[in-house]
């Protein structure tokens, strides 16, 4: 009798388990105490650790002053978990505490203690929000960085750093910063009427680990002092859709170690990278806009293999594409439908040694290309030249990818075009 309670307790559980879920989250009303079923959750991080395969966690569309973070999460074959932003902003940065500095001369303030573990790494990419715009004053993490000022050079919105920055050119996470920030301000003005946010969170959304079965969609991510989608460890089944970076300390989105993962639908603007893939990591990205970066727009590194379709970027970071491998091994892309034009000052995109890539209707616009590694070319136009010599009607289809990716405000760009 025991044993037939027992199964059938067990089949009751198991009959439970199989029915998918739909988990609130609402940051205003809700309560990590709540089921999420019948009543929202409060938090991000509560009902992603609460979710089963199958299970699709809904956001309330608003703010949320946290990062979305999976850790050895695995949905099933498909019965993904799913994170549907439905446009949630997760803001990676929080107002700072005027109680916390000390006005050292007439509209200068310090700061000795501002974040407890900065380090190098942080600092390279460190940003402030002063009145609603990002100033990273020239410096960014891949690329050339203005040193840091002098605190009495600085002039109204401009801040600083004195301290130990220069015991590593880059700096690693190991490498503890230690020192003071300074922000200037218009005399007699205020910290508190200055409206000054500065990045406390590592990323938007963050996966570690095992991952896999997963989906994330409909979600920005702005501010953080690293990438705004980060993405580590061996993760498999993973799909982003109808994402949004939006100012990242570094990339918009990165992947690490073994990492795949498709993303279909991703707007990259205004982050110290637009894409960084490393590692030997397989990403493809489609229906892909990149713009107002700061250091390099497309990275693609080491042993990965990687695809952009359907994609347009408008280049004015330092540098506009690299595709760099290894020695150890090639680094491999795949490129179809993609234009690419430069509106900063000129720079070639880049196909190093050890690189393959294969290119189908490329358009790089007011740049070179520079190949040392390996490349083929089908329907392509290199700065004005058809590449074959002989292909015709060659290049993106940029009609259709202005009306598929490109943002409103930034089609002006493509008018007379």
């Amino acid at each position: 009798m025991k044993i037939l309670i027992l199964t059938t307790l067990l089949a009751v559980l198991s009959c439970c388990r199989a029915e998918a879920r739909d988990l609130h989250v609402d940051p205003d009303i809700g309560d990590d105490g709540n089921d999420g079923t019948t009543a929202p959750l409060k938090t991000i991080r509560h009902a992603i650790r609460s979710a089963e395969a199958g299970d699709t966690i809904h956001l309330k569309p608003a703010v949320y002053h946290e990062y979305a973070g999976f850790y050895k999460k695995r949905g099933e074959p498909g019965k993904p978990i799913t994170l549907d932003g439905h446009g949630a902003t997760l803001e990676g940065s929080d107002a700072i505490d005027p109680a916390t500095w000390t006005e050292v001369s007439p509209g200068l303030f310090k700061n000795d203690e501002l974040l407890p573990t900065l380090n190098l790494a942080i600092l390279w990419r460190w940003f402030f929000l002063i009145d609603g715009k990002i100033n990273r004053m020239g410096r960014v993490l891949k690329g050339k960085s203005e040193p840091f000022r002098m605190p009495e050079e600085l002039q109204p919105g401009e801040w600083t750093f004195v301290g130990n920055h220069t015991k590593s050119e880059r700096g690693s996470d190991s490498d503890k910063a230690r020192g003071s920030f300074f922000i200037k301000l218009k005399p007699g003005q205020m910290l508190k009427q200055a409206n000054i946010r500065y990045p406390v969170r590592s990323a938007g959304v963050q996966l570690s680990g095992d991952n896999a079965h997963l989906v994330v969609r409909n979600l920005t991510a702005t501010h953080p002092q690293n990438d705004g989608f980060n993405i580590h460890g061996d993760c498999r089944d993973v799909v982003f859709e109808n994402i949004r970076a939006i100012e990242c300390g570094d990339d918009g989105i990165s992947a690490h170690e073994t990492a795949q993962y498709s993303v279909d639908g991703f707007t990259s603007i205004g982050n110290g990278t637009g894409i960084c893939d490393t590692g030997g990591s397989e990403t493809s990205y489609n229906n892909l806009f990149i713009a107002d970066c700061v250091g390099v727009d497309l990275y693609f590194l080491d042993t990965g293999r990687y695809s952009v379709t359907n994609a347009v970027v408008l280049s004015s970071a330092q540098k506009p594409m690299v595709v760099a491998g290894r020695a150890s091994g090639h680094c491999t892309m795949a490129i179809d439908n993609l234009y690419l034009r430069r509106i900063g000052s000129p720079e070639p995109a880049i196909v190093a040694s050890h690189s393959r890539v294969t290119a189908r209707q490329l358009t790089l616009d007011k740049l070179d290309l520079r190949v040392t590694g390996k490349m083929s070319y089908d329907t392509c136009l290199i700065n004005g030249q058809p590449n074959p010599a002989d292909a015709k009607s060659p290049g993106a289809d940029l009609d259709q990818l202005i009306k598929t990716v490109v943002p409103k405000s930034y089609q002006s760009h493509f008018r007379n075009q």
